[in-house]
């Protein structure tokens, strides 16, 4: 008996690649590694925002009235999934280096069932700006009216009297924005499907404690990312 609790303990350890010298740095690198690679990221992202803050301060009527056709309450409720979505994968991330591999599927899956939940709502989101001919292309047309209010700016413009190409760029910037998100909703999901699968059959040495963590680090970029887009998307325009 006092032997196989040593055999017991080195299987549940992370196993030492050669080109490392502890699994410390091993696992330090790995991390690193994510991080150089959302560094990447941040860049795209920002470059994104850069533009629209440009546009947005050259056309603030036309800006604001466009933001006023989003529904900012559905906008929020998904704030509130992803929000609990990163909850989730914080836990699942803590229950991987406790060694507790049922906890972690159950996190993990945790995560996928919110993250799918936003995408539902989005895509419902995205169905309704259509129906309104808010997807920009040939058949897009500046509505009369926001979601239940006038549509009328700050300076008492109605929607009549703002320019049409500059209406239109906020959506072009609205789904390229929101819909690379989703992409990056779509590949973290399957991702944590992958990870959840392979913690459940112990594929990975160490319980996946590294792993899991790195893949959080993704999930919490994709949802700061959609914490950065609401206000700026949504919240614009905001009145009592």
């Amino acid at each position: 008996m006092p032997s196989a609790t040593p055999a017991v303990e080195a299987e549940d350890r992370p196993i030492l690649m050669p080109q490392f010298d502890d699994v410390h740095q091993q696992a330090y690198s790995s991390t690193l590694g994510m991080w150089l690679f959302l560094v990447t990221e941040v860049m795209f992202f920002g470059g994104l925002i850069a533009a629209y803050t440009v546009y947005r301060a050259r056309w603030p009527e036309e800006f604001a009235a466009a933001s006023r056709h989003l529904l900012w309450p559905v906008g929020f409720v998904n704030t509130i999934v992803l929000l609990g979505s990163s909850l989730a994968m914080a836990l699942a991330v803590r229950a991987a280096h406790l060694g507790r591999d049922r906890e972690t599927v159950r996190w993990l899956v945790a995560t996928m069932v919110l993250g799918t939940a936003f995408l539902g709502i989005k895509a419902t989101e995205y169905y309704i700006d259509y129906r309104e001919n808010l997807i920009p292309g040939a058949s897009f047309r500046v509505p009369a009216e926001g979601h239940g209010e006038a549509g009328a700016g700050h300076g008492g413009e109605t929607a009549a009297s703002l320019d049409p190409g500059h209406f239109q760029m906020f959506f072009v910037l609205y789904f390229f924005m929101t819909g690379l998100h989703a992409f990056h909703m779509i590949v973290g999901i399957t991702l944590v499907g992958i990870f959840a699968y392979l913690v459940r059959t112990k594929w990975f040495s160490g319980h996946g404690g590294t792993q899991v963590e790195v893949i959080g680090l993704y999930w919490h970029f994709v949802d700061v990312v959609w914490v950065f887009l609401y206000p700026l998307l949504y919240l614009i325009d905001i009145r009592p």
